[in-house]
């Protein structure tokens, strides 16, 4: 089995002093995908090149103390990419991809594991428009790799796609990450070319596809961009899941000691990959940050 875990570190000096190291020792996945270091390259020089005796790559965002993904594995890539081709955002450090092809594999001989944090818009409109921009340069990239190789995308999406994913639906329904242009894309990325959508979120598929058409400059009344069809892992192996899915909780209030959580981290894997996907842990036991680390076991032998 290959045991793969995704977590959002809210800060990798944070999460270390926090005993992140030591859980890692003891659960032993063989690859973790992390999202906001707020590190340069000089704070993980000689500290933290490898925790737990598995070896890090990075995508360092510009700006200092800020985003910042990496990947730990105890298995060596065949390739190592940072960004995905966005001047924008490649300059926020959002988007490390390790590819691991190994021909003559019996299963995802062009495999790539791929460590994402997509933008917030929780600060204010300024954010929100930036992660709209984001989401329309994203969805095309992630299109055409899934034409290409088998991969799995873990990170901290920053979109709870069903009313099933976060505790308070109702009073989320305009807030960033649960707006329902933000679904649409997460419905669409999930679609398969003219497949008919989730029932659980078609009451906002109309209001999503008008707000998408102004957003992401598309003429009204045209052909909706074509599904990615991709598979969210966790919800194929707990479909109805509610409260024990949730995997980020606001600092406000009591809402870890209540679980009024919202599910934002993800496994999204093409489908080939996604049917390897043996059993899934959502870890709580310990606070790391204010997300809890999710992982799948995949039947693979890398």
């Amino acid at each position: 089995m290959f045991k793969l875990t995704s977590l959002n570190l809210n800060g990798i000096r944070s999460a270390t002093s926090k005993g992140l190291e030591d859980w890692l020792a003891q659960s032993r996945p063989d690859c973790i995908c992390v999202q906001e270091l707020k590190a340069q390259a000089a704070d993980i020089r000689g500290r933290f090149d490898e925790l737990a005796g598995l070896k890090g790559y990075f995508h360092f965002a510009e700006k200092k103390g800020y985003s910042g993904v990496g990947i730990y594995t105890r298995d060596e890539p065949s390739e190592v990419i940072t960004g995905f081709g966005s001047g924008e955002f490649d300059a926020e450090g959002r988007y490390v991809e390790l590819r691991f092809d190994r021909p003559g594999r019996t299963q995802a001989d062009k495999l790539s594991i791929i460590s994402a944090y997509f933008p917030s818009g929780s600060s204010g409109e300024e954010r929100q428009a930036a992660k709209f921009r984001f989401l329309a340069e994203f969805y095309p990239y992630l299109l055409a790799l899934k034409k290409e190789r088998d991969f799995v995308l873990c990170g901290d999406i920053n979109i709870a796609h069903q009313e099933i994913d976060l505790k308070n639906f109702k009073g989320n329904r305009k807030n960033s990450g649960f707006l329902p242009e933000e679904r649409g894309w997460m419905t669409d990325l999930l679609r398969s070319h003219g497949q008919v959508v989730m029932q659980s979120v078609q009451e906002d598929v109309e209001e999503a596809n008008r707000v998408a058409d102004q957003l992401l400059c598309r003429t009204p009344g045209t052909v909706p961009r074509p599904g990615c069809g991709m598979v969210d892992v966790y919800r194929m192996l707990q479909p109805t899941a509610t409260d024990a899915a949730y995997t980020w909780w606001s600092n406000r209030g009591q809402a870890y000691a209540k679980n009024v959580g919202w599910r934002l981290d993800y496994h999204l894997a093409t489908p080939a990959f996604a049917k390897l996907a043996r059993s899934e842990l959502i870890y709580k036991d310990q606070k790391f940050s204010d997300h809890a680390p999710i992982t799948v076991s995949y039947d693979l032998e890398m």
